[in-house]
């Protein structure tokens, strides 16, 4: 059995996914309908949503899809880290349909200017009501906000961090640094895990090898140990370069026989309470 441990869905007739370029071939409705067949000819039987965009209405529509969807075990979710009733919040939605499906929280960090905004007064305040709640925060970030990344997470050792995508290391240029040191530093506190997701996506899209994309898995791997290592598919951003079936079959080819339960199925059930 494998768990795909980060995923997204959008209706664009709910809302616009402003991120899209307007000439991209993901500007459709992608949908569990789409992916379900493919993720269950892969081997795939649980799967976590991940948020999107930064709307409240989102969060309580994932819950409702998990609710109803036996695919979807968890939901990364978003609510604003700076509201002051943040607790109250994160109660409400557990509240509801669905709610017992949301498993962490995930803020558009690679979108702040600032490069410590995850150091902010309010937004540490945030991530300790996300702590409290027994919730796991998840990091999508560039390799310049890794530094803050691992002082965060030092600063909270109480709250898990997943990083996504790897941090998004410069797989098109080849370069290692300062992506690796980053990553390292991240990697050397025990209260934080790292998705095997989003590789394909930093690769060339139209040319990428598991050759390409080894140093990178090879590093994390190194780093984090397969025990906090998972694998996230990323779908549909992944289908700019690849089908679902190639991502998860490239990732089977970077970790080893005796890594793969544990990356494919242990370490997300467990970080995610599926």
């Amino acid at each position: 059995m494998t768990v795909d441990a980060h995923h997204h869905v959008w209706d664009l007739s709910v809302r616009d996914q402003d991120w899209i370029p307007h000439h991209s071939p993901l500007r459709r409705d992608f949908g569990l309908a789409d992916l379900e067949p493919e993720a269950r000819a892969a081997g795939v039987t649980r799967t976590v949503l991940v948020q999107t965009v930064t709307v409240p209405e989102e969060t309580p529509e994932f819950l409702a899809l998990a609710d109803a969807h036996d695919l979807v075990a968890g939901v990364v979710g978003w609510t604003d880290l700076t509201r002051p009733g943040i607790a109250e919040e994160l109660s409400r939605l557990r509240e509801l349909p669905g709610g017992t499906h949301l498993k962490g929280i995930r803020h558009q960090v690679q979108g702040e200017p600032d490069p410590r905004w995850l150091l902010r007064p309010d937004v540490l305040r945030g991530l300790r009501a996300i702590a409290d709640a027994g919730l796991v925060y998840d990091l999508v970030v560039l390799p310049h906000q890794l530094p803050a990344c691992a002082e965060v997470a030092a600063s909270l050792p109480e709250l898990t961090f997943a990083l996504d995508h790897l941090g998004k290391p410069p797989i098109t240029s080849g370069a290692l640094e300062p992506w690796a040191t980053g990553l390292r530093s991240l990697a050397a506190l025990p209260n934080t895990v790292c998705k095997l997701s989003g590789m394909v996506t930093e690769a060339d899209p139209a040319s990428w090898t598991v050759a390409d994309l080894r140093p990178y898995a090879e590093t994390v791997l190194d780093a984090f140990g397969p025990d906090r290592l998972m694998f996230g598919s990323d779908w549909p951003v992944c289908t700019t370069a690849g089908t679902y079936g190639e991502v998860l079959d490239a990732t089977v080819q970077l970790i080893g026989p005796a890594d793969r339960t544990r990356i494919l199925e242990t370490t997300a059930t467990r970080v995610y309470d599926l």
